[in-house]
């Protein structure tokens, strides 16, 4: 689910005021945006681009490589759908409060057509100096300096922190990864824990994760194959138990999904877990060091 500059992508709620704004900021950085969506705006020109009434049109003039949605939560069932009859493999969904059951229904017709989709509420994807899509700061260089650091996170805000500190600290980020923190997601921690581990120009992996589900001890089972140093920062260490915290996804049923089985399923996979994000930094300097 990395994305490359060489890709098309169709923003989906173009004409929006967040699908403007953020359109013109990939565009700005290198993300080959071909277009985008608005049926009441069909057969018009936004940001100097074709907007059409549905992917489904957009297809039929252009090859389509990914599409990023600005669309509201009610709204998104049909424009995912729209964009899997349409062919498209790569599906970010930024849209939180999705109904459950519409997320159910476009994740199922994704898999029956083999497209991948990422969220929904997602921040999005980013690789350093190429492209990205969604809403993060890929264009600000105190966050996002090109490197071998390989960010996946399920919140936006503390993936952004994450690759802050991983700046700062004198390491770059080679690619980030925004799962999404609703319960249910299309892509995991370690669907993207896999396809980081796969790319040539990640050499060491950030994980944020958080306490709720079981994705983190998921992915410390690829973790334990991996030769490529892991490290963790978990947040709600100190939430109370069976309290949401945050994302939706963030809930704690007795012991499942605890920040001490989290810790405990990675520590014992050789990931480092921190006690704070600015740990992870001087973990990974360290263990790159001495690869």
């Amino acid at each position: 689910m990395i994305v490359r500059g060489g890709e098309s992508v169709l923003v989906m709620g173009i004409t929006g005021k967040q699908g403007t704004f953020w359109a013109d900021k990939m565009r700005a950085y290198g993300t080959r945006i071909i277009g985008g969506t608005n049926p009441k705006r069909a057969g018009e020109t936004h940001l100097e681009r074709p907007v059409w009434a549905t992917g489904t049109d957009a297809a039929k003039e252009t090859r389509i490589d990914c599409a990023v949605m600005f669309i509201p939560p009610f709204g998104v069932k049909a424009a995912a759908l729209d964009a899997i009859e349409a062919g498209i493999g790569k599906i970010v969904c930024l849209t939180e409060h999705v109904p459950v059951h519409d997320t159910m229904y476009l994740l199922a017709a994704a898999r029956e057509r083999g497209a991948q989709v990422i969220g929904p509420n997602t921040a999005g994807l980013v690789t350093t100096g190429e492209c990205f899509v969604g809403f993060m700061p890929a264009f600000n260089e105190r966050v996002f300096r090109p490197g071998e650091v390989g960010v996946i996170s399920r919140s936006g805000s503390l993936g952004t922190l994450l690759c802050l500190n991983l700046v700062q600290a004198g390491l770059g980020i080679s690619s980030f990864v925004g799962i999404g923190g609703d319960p249910i997601i299309g892509t995991t921690t370690r669907d993207a824990l896999e396809s980081l581990d796969r790319d040539p120009r990640t050499k060491a992996i950030a994980l944020v994760g958080e306490i709720g589900g079981s994705m983190e001890e998921q992915a410390a089972e690829y973790a334990r194959t991996m030769t490529k140093p892991v490290a963790a920062f978990i947040a709600g260490a100190a939430s109370p138990p069976g309290r949401k915290m945050g994302h939706a996804g963030a809930i704690v049923m007795g012991n499942r999904g605890s920040y001490a089985a989290k810790k405990s399923a990675l520590e014992a996979a050789g990931v480092s877990v921190c006690a704070t994000p600015n740990g992870v930094p001087e973990v990974l300097r360290g263990r790159l060091a001495s690869a």
